[in-house]
């Protein structure tokens, strides 16, 4: 292939966890992923992977691998919120926060998984202007509001 030509190629971020049956289970289950790619020690979905962290310690010369940090998280989107924190509960998930407005107006909830990596799952912009738009505000104030662009959040009136 041409050097010159060719460029790096991002596929997906690659979280650790200390037992990956009950990790793919939390995503396959809980967050309703599916699995793209199963090799055993290293588990892809839609966007992302999970590694058996034992294992990928022994691949980076058994460096210290530290989870929980707080300094990481992966987000998804769902519009219906109150399902899923309802979903989480049932699980008994650590939240971060449950259910809370972001200063864009957006409504977002977070939580850890079983490794205590940070997951976010918020609605949609596009469900944002709309449920803006039906509390009877304008396209100037929705803009003003979240910080879109006027002609983004017309597409939704």
């Amino acid at each position: 292939m041409n050097e010159e030509v060719q460029k790096v190629k991002f596929i997906c971020p690659m979280i650790t966890v200390e037992n990956i049956e009950r990790s793919r289970d939390f995503y396959e289950r809980v967050l309703e992923q599916k699995v793209e790619s199963d090799y055993g020690r290293n588990v892809g979905f839609g966007g992302f992977a999970i590694h058996l962290r034992t294992h990928f310690q022994m691949l980076i010369n058994n460096k210290e691998i530290l989870g929980g940090g707080n300094n990481f998280e992966l987000y998804f989107e769902y519009d219906n919120l109150e399902r899923i924190v309802e979903r989480l509960k049932a699980e008994q998930v650590e939240f971060v926060h449950e259910l809370r407005e972001q200063p864009w107006q957006q409504q977002v909830v977070r939580f850890y998984d079983p490794d205590k990596n940070i997951i976010e799952i918020g609605e949609s912009m596009e469900y944002l202007i709309l449920r803006l738009f039906r509390k009877g505000n304008s396209v100037d104030e929705i803009s003003k509001l979240t910080g879109l662009e006027k002609e983004y959040i017309e597409k939704y009136k």
